[in-house]
Order: structure tokens, then C-alpha cells, then sequence
């Protein structure tokens, strides 16, 4: 049975891995979970799961859950989600929290040995080198989550590196995919959160939608496979049922096919190297699909694209600020303080005037973060 801790249990791929432990109980033990503030959803995990640890954000949570379950060790705070993270009966970390507050505890589990399934794509993005050296160092897995990631994992299981031509991953093109440039400007934000194929949080929704959120894939692939930018391209393919491919050089594509379900690649990260079987059994059928589509991205029209490419090929602190002025640009549109295109502009703005520092340590990186956020807030 492999025990897991689960930071960013309250959340959308949380949630879904939650239904993966709860299919198969006798494979799966819930240790460990970090939260935010959700606390409704949290009593609902302890009491149903048991964990023996959980940690939540803020201290006044923590204070209330603690004299409702006096019997459970409880943190708050980034001290309690390193602790979650790090939790000694914990053999697989899955990293399920949005945005950079997930890097710390991913470096404190690769410490510890806990395997690592990562579905925080700014993880690797922002600290892509550390987090790599550090697994390469401890000798400790990193799987991944995201379904693109995992459709390339499958793909090249029996492979060798070596006769890679490039990784090609699909993007659905998010909830304006078939809208041009000019049809963008007055979008709202109930529009943008209305993805044709997934459900995912609200962040997650409006990176698909800019095409930044397959911008960031791009970066992580290129740490995950250790493969340059040259080689890993994205294809538009609007039905998400290719979850991405692998070209050899012999010209032979390998392709990872399936349903648009997150809990297909979460029970693969958890299972690996074998398989189980899926808990609702909701299987594709080429047969009623009938036809998938292709097309080459556009650069011009996905800007937020391009800037993932420019910042990932220029490394150093440059993923750093895309990824941070992105999550502040993004956080900014939900609350109804800038409009959709004006997330391109704040991030091409901290992009330009960014002075790259190579091989940036972890203070560094938490420094570049904090500025760029606050620098894209004095702008709005």
C-alpha cells in the first residue's frame, strides 16, 4: 500500500485525486493533506480519509479544527505545508497546489526521498534546474501529473532518449480558441472560465484560454525530458483526446489517447509502473468521436505562447517572472481589474524590462517572484 501526502487537497486536482484513494483503498492510504481555506472541505477529508497530519493557511483554522479534532496533529501556514509535504510515513508527495507556494515543500520532499508526482507545473518553471539537480541528487522520482506530461511519460516507457525527434504536445485552445485577436477585447470573465473540454480551477481555466498554461508545460517539459526548446513543439487539437505524442527519429509517432479526465494521469503517477483500473471506467470510443482535428498554433494570436518560449530559451530568473507577473495578471483579471488582453501586456512589460540572472539560487528566485508580483499590481 503506498501512502501519500496531498498538498492542495481542497482543490480541483485534489479533489480528483481524493477520487482516485477513495477507488481503491486497498491500494492507497491518505497520510498527510495541506489546504487553504476551505475548511468545510477540509473536515469532510479528516472525516472521511483520517489523515494523520493536515495543515491549512491560516492560523484561526487551524486553532478551530484543532478543538474540533483534538486527537490530530495540525499545521498552518508555509511551516505546515513543508510539514505535510515532508511527512515521515509518506512515500509519494503529490503536489496539487497552484502557483510558486509549491516549490519550498517540493525541495524539502526531494530531501526527505518521497517520491514526487508533481502537478504544480510553476514548481518546475520557476526552479526548473534546482528541482531537477536536487531529484538527480537524492535519487528520487519525478512524475508527472499534468496530462500532457504523462501522455509523453507513457509514450516513451521502452524508449531511449536518444532516438527522440521531439515531443508535440496538444492544446485545446482554450474557451476562445476559435475567436480572433479583435473579437478578445471586451471578453468577460465568466466567458473565459467556460472551457469547452475541462474541468479545472479558475487560474488553470484562464492560462488555457491565453495559451499561457500550455506556455508553462512547454518549460516543464524541457525539465522533465531534458530535452531543448527545439524540440518540443504544440499542435492545436480541439477535442483533447490526443493528450500529447512523441515523434522518433525513424518518423514513427507515439501517441497517449484517452477521455478528458484528470484522474486517468493522477492514478498513473500513483501506480506506476503498474496500472489499475480506472474507477468509473468511462472509456473512449474512437468509433463516436469519428474525427480529430489539427492545426499549426499561431504566435500572433497566442502571444502568452511565444513569451513561454522567449522566457524558457532565455532561462535563468526569465521563467520566474513570466510565471509570477502571469499569476498576479491573472489573479488581477478574475477580480475584474484589468481586461483579458491586458494580461499579455503586464506580462510582456515584466519580460522586457527584466535583467536575466543565470542559475538563480532559491532566495533568488523567491526574490524575483515577490518583486515582479508587486511591480504587475503597481501597474493596475
Amino acid at each position: 500500500m503506498k501512502k501519500i501526502s496531498l498538498l492542495g487537497a481542497t482543490g480541483s486536482i485534489g479533489i480528483q485525486t481524493l477520487d482516485i484513494i477513495r477507488g481503491h483503498q486497498e491500494a492507497f492510504q491518505l497520510v498527510a493533506i495541506s489546504a487553504g481555506r476551505n475548511i468545510d472541505v477540509v473536515r469532510k477529508i479528516i472525516l472521511e480519509f483520517k489523515p494523520e497530519f493536515v495543515s491549512v493557511q491560516e492560523k484561526v483554522d487551524c486553532e478551530t479544527l484543532q478543538t474540533e479534532f483534538p486527537g490530530l496533529t495540525i499545521g498552518f501556514g508555509p511551516s505546515g505545508i513543508e510539514e505535510a509535504a515532508v511527512y515521515n510515513k509518506a512515500d509519494i508527495l503529490v503536489n496539487a497546489v497552484l502557483g510558486s507556494v509549491g516549490l519550498s515543500p517540493t525541495l524539502k520532499a526531494i530531501q526527505a526521498g518521497k517520491t514526487i508526482a508533481i502537478a504544480n507545473k510553476e514548481t518546475l518553471v520557476t526552479a526548473g534546474h534546482l528541482v531537477m539537480e536536487a531529484a538527480r541528487k537524492h535519487n528520487v522520482s519525478i512524475l508527472p501529473v499534468d496530462s500532457e506530461h504523462s501522455a509523453i511519460f507513457q509514450a516513451l516507457q521502452g524508449e531511449q532518449a536518444k532516438n527522440i525527434e521531439q515531443l508535440i504536445l496538444t492544446a485545446s485552445g482554450g474557451s476562445f480558441r476559435d475567436r480572433k485577436r479583435e473579437e478578445l477585447k471586451n471578453v468577460t470573465v465568466r466567458e473565459a472560465l467556460n472551457h469547452p473540454n475541462w474541468s479545472m480551477g479558475a487560474k488553470i481555466t484562464i492560462d488555457s484560454a491565453t495559451m499561457m498554461n500550455k506556455g508553462l508545460e512547454v518549460i516543464e517539459a524541457h525539465w522533465l525530458f531534458s530535452l531543448p526548446y527545439e524540440k518540443i513543439s504544440v499542435v492545436l487539437h480541439k477535442e483533447s483526446i490526443i493528450h500529447s505524442m512523441v515523434e522518433f527519429h525513424d518518423t514513427s509517432i507515439i501517441a497517449q489517447l484517452g477521455t478528458p479526465d484528470m484522474r486517468v494521469p493522477i492514478q498513473y503517477a500513483l501506480t506506476y509502473p503498474d496500472r489499475l483500473p480506472h474507477p468509473t471506467g468511462n472509456r473512449l470510443s474512437l468509433a463516436q468521436i469519428g474525427k480529430l482535428h489539427f492545426r499549426e498554433m499561431d504566435f500572433d494570436r497566442f502571444r502568452c505562447l511565444k513569451f513561454a518560449y522567449d522566457a524558457g530559451r532565455a532561462g535563468g530568473t526569465m521563467p520566474t517572472v513570466l510565471n509570477a507577473a502571469n499569476e498576479a495578471a491573472v489573479a488581477a483579471f478574475l477580480e475584474g481589474k484589468i481586461t483579458f488582453l491586458q494580461i499579455e501586456d503586464l506580462i510582456e512589460r515584466e519580460l522586457t524590462k527584466h535583467k536575466i540572472i543565470t542559475n538563480p539560487d532559491l532566495e533568488t528566485i523567491q526574490e524575483i517572484d515577490e518583486q515582479t508580483r508587486k511591480s504587475v499590481l503597481s501597474l493596475i
